[in-house]
């Protein structure tokens, strides 16, 4: 929770590659090529997913970083690889992680975590191509 929504565009815009990362269990295990084509990137009704980077954690979990942020982009993307996602937690933003962070709990900032979370790139000027 912010109250500098230029702080909280640089963190949600996927325009700054700001990477999050989530633990998914999914309602079945997902093969090693599913995983692959996660990390090669899904195409989704709204265009291609960037490349995700995907670790199996047990048969049908596993941890995955983004660089988006679309509207329920991980569910989707499991989505298309015919399973869905029956647990989704957000366990780090950037280098920051959630760690023990009781559910529903918040905690402020270091100067430092914010500098660290602030420095991601700015996003191309309007009409400029894009790096993809």
């Amino acid at each position: 929770m912010t109250n500098d929504a230029q702080f909280a565009e640089r963190l949600t815009n996927p325009d700054y590659h700001v990477p999050k990362t989530y633990f998914v269990n999914a309602s079945r295990v997902l093969s090693d090529e599913q995983l692959d084509a996660l990390r090669r990137g899904i195409e989704l009704r709204d265009g291609m997913t960037r490349p995700a980077i995907v670790e199996r954690v047990g048969k049908s979990t596993f941890k995955i970083t983004i660089t988006e942020g679309r509207n329920r982009q991980v569910r989707r993307m499991v989505e298309a690889l015919d399973a869905k996602v029956e647990k989704l937690v957000r366990t780090a933003i950037g280098a920051i992680e959630i760690g023990n962070l009781e559910s529903g709990k918040m905690r402020d900032l270091t100067k430092a975590e914010v500098e660290q979370l602030s420095w991601r790139r700015v996003p191309s000027p309007a009409g400029a191509a894009k790096p993809r």
